[in-house]
């Protein structure tokens, strides 16, 4: 398959190590503030004004957008599905993925990840370095699953929440979405929408 990398920054550059340790093809890379003519040992192939371009060029290229922000990373895939885009995943060949475990469009999963049985996976969530996702979580769109993150079986994360790094979460606890979890918590309890919650056990801190 051949991709085309949405992003010039540090996580883009764990994605386009991804899909080399995977034998992809990598086109370029998309970006809007760039103004140098390669990054990465990639072309620059400009910003999403050449999507239609692209698409001409490229018909059977996949899109994943390497932004860790939710909200932007939303918001720009919001923007290339107008323009018809297809989205791929990218999964490490380090990452352990049970074969019932559904991973949704544009998702992205780091080495050394786990995900489990019967997990589901949305679309264009991150998954990284190291996380693991135990039977029967369901994780939403646009969620970001930082580094080291366990979850045991049954949790539940709304669209947009952000785990932060080391954090645990016990069976069946559910974190609502646009909510962020602080690094190193331990979320025993159900958090609602759109707070910050830290410590151990996590409490709310501030709302959004």
């Amino acid at each position: 398959m051949s991709y085309i990398v949405f992003g010039a920054g540090g996580h883009a550059k764990v994605i386009v190590d991804i899909l080399r340790s995977c034998g992809e093809e990598i086109i370029g890379i998309l970006d809007d503030h760039s103004k140098e003519e390669a990054w990465n040992g990639l072309p620059i192939l400009g910003g999403r004004n050449q999507i239609a371009q692209l698409l001409s060029l490229y018909p059977e290229a996949l899109f994943v957008v390497a932004i860790g922000d939710n909200t932007t990373r939303r918001k720009i895939v919001s923007q290339l599905k107008v323009a018809s885009v297809k989205f791929g995943t990218a999964v490490h060949p380090s990452a352990v993925v049970a074969p019932s475990a559904f991973i949704g469009e544009g998702t992205v999963v780091m080495p050394n990840a786990v995900i489990n049985a019967d997990a589901y996976v949305g679309e264009h969530v991150i998954v990284n370095t190291a996380a693991t996702i135990d039977h029967d979580c369901r994780i939403e769109d646009f969620v970001h699953i930082s580094p080291g993150v366990h979850m045991a079986g049954g949790v539940q994360i709304g669209c947009c929440a952000h785990i932060g790094i080391g954090a645990s979460l016990i069976p069946g606890v559910r974190v609502g979405c646009d909510t962020i979890v602080g690094a190193a918590s331990c979320v025993i309890r159900d958090l609602p929408e759109n707070v910050i919650a830290v410590g151990c056990p996590a409490k709310v801190i501030k709302n959004l």
